[in-house]
């Protein structure tokens, strides 16, 4: 099997590159993993967010934010391709606070922030009149909130269809199920083993595998530098219209449930629920909106992020492997239309490419 391109891992991450490259011309072949693996994007909350990314690292907000831009003509797009519905509401998010003291040192980052980006960043703070106002249900702890205007959340199980639809439409070749467990590289490209013994011939390689870039990146001449920290998130019955606006802990999908979350562990390779944090979740979003109180809840899961040491993405060219890129994140969702609208520039070395310097592994 020979392509232009071969992209290793097939979440969101992973298709939206796939996506991208498609439609600069390239063929694309994607090699997936099992269902057994860790897979971020049948795990996450959803958020398509800028609010407090790249506090202290201003490209990286810069770079949220250039995505989150795009973001609606992305999903417009990608409906009109696929016929696919993803449920992109963008009217605004928030973040609650209960401590004021912690809602002003949060407002005099996003103060800097908007300095570093040259006044580019339209946050506003809200008080307690406002924030009720415009969330009555929420309770007499909150004393305000952040809000950012381009925040807002996305259906994204129904992302990874629609991505995954367009892509075979584009005529990408889709291999579930299956790990490389070999590459090696000569005059033509690279040559890729299969755990099937299968080949995959392809002339550059993108690894966008997640956390098997540990394993997978040291064989392009990558550090591997990913780890993981663990989501916890509850999801409630469908309710009659209780929030209107998402924000970092509590939000309310198309369907009507109420989707609650927001817990980071480091606890290994572990993605099982326990109940110690799953009740605290419950009780910090019972703080801000107490009508959850007696919601009954249907399911709960737990996932892994994909970390970097300093939790910003990676997008790495490999001097060792030239033609090998990595690209790993722990906001694929965010990110996606940069990733499909932005990214095969970069990896095509095109003059009109972003430049993502500041995002490689020499930083570390």
């Amino acid at each position: 099997m020979q392509a232009d391109f071969a992209v290793i891992g097939g979440g969101v991450v992973g298709l939206s590159i796939a996506h991208g490259l498609l439609k600069q011309g390239k063929t694309v072949v994607c090699i997936d993993g099992t269902d057994s693996d860790f897979r971020a994007s049948r795990g996450n909350f959803g958020l398509v967010w800028i609010q407090s990314k790249g506090i202290g690292h201003a490209p990286y907000a810069a770079w949220t934010q250039k995505a989150v831009r795009r973001y609606r003509g992305f999903v417009d797009q990608l409906k009109a391709d696929t016929g696919i519905e993803v449920s992109y509401q963008q009217t605004g998010g928030y973040e609650y606070f209960v401590d004021d003291a912690a809602l002003q040192a949060r407002a005099a980052s996003f103060e800097q922030l908007k300095q570093d980006l040259g006044g580019d960043y339209p946050y506003e703070v809200f008080d307690r009149d406002r924030i009720k106002h415009e969330e009555p249900a929420v309770g007499p702890l909150v004393c305000g909130a952040t809000f950012y205007p381009e925040d807002g959340h996305i259906n994204p199980l129904q992302l990874l269809h629609a991505l995954a639809h367009a892509c075979v439409d584009l005529g990408f070749v889709h291999l579930t199920g299956r790990k490389v467990v070999g590459a090696t590289q000569g005059d033509a490209g690279f040559s890729l083993t299969l755990d099937n013994q299968q080949t995959v011939r392809a002339e550059r390689v993108v690894v966008a595998a997640g956390l098997g870039a540990k394993v997978l990146g040291p064989m392009f001449g990558f550090r591997g530098l990913v780890m993981p920290q663990r989501g916890q998130v509850l999801v409630t019955e469908k309710l009659p219209k209780l929030v209107n606006r998402p924000s970092l802990t509590v939000r309310q999908v198309n369907e009507g449930a109420i989707q609650i979350g927001d817990s980071k562990e480091d606890v290994g390779y572990d993605d099982s629920e326990t109940v110690p944090t799953t009740a605290s979740i419950a009780a910090r979003a019972i703080k801000v909106i107490p009508a959850l109180k007696s919601a009954r809840l249907v399911r709960t899961w737990a996932a892994l992020r994909v970390m970097s040491p300093d939790g910003l993405p990676i997008y790495q060219k490999s001097t060792q492997c030239p033609g090998a890129a990595l690209v790993t994140c722990h906001s694929g969702i965010s990110l996606a239309a940069a990733h499909s609208e932005l990214l095969s520039g970069w990896l095509l070395d095109q003059p009109t490419a972003p430049d993502l310097a500041y995002f490689s592994e020499d930083r570390f």
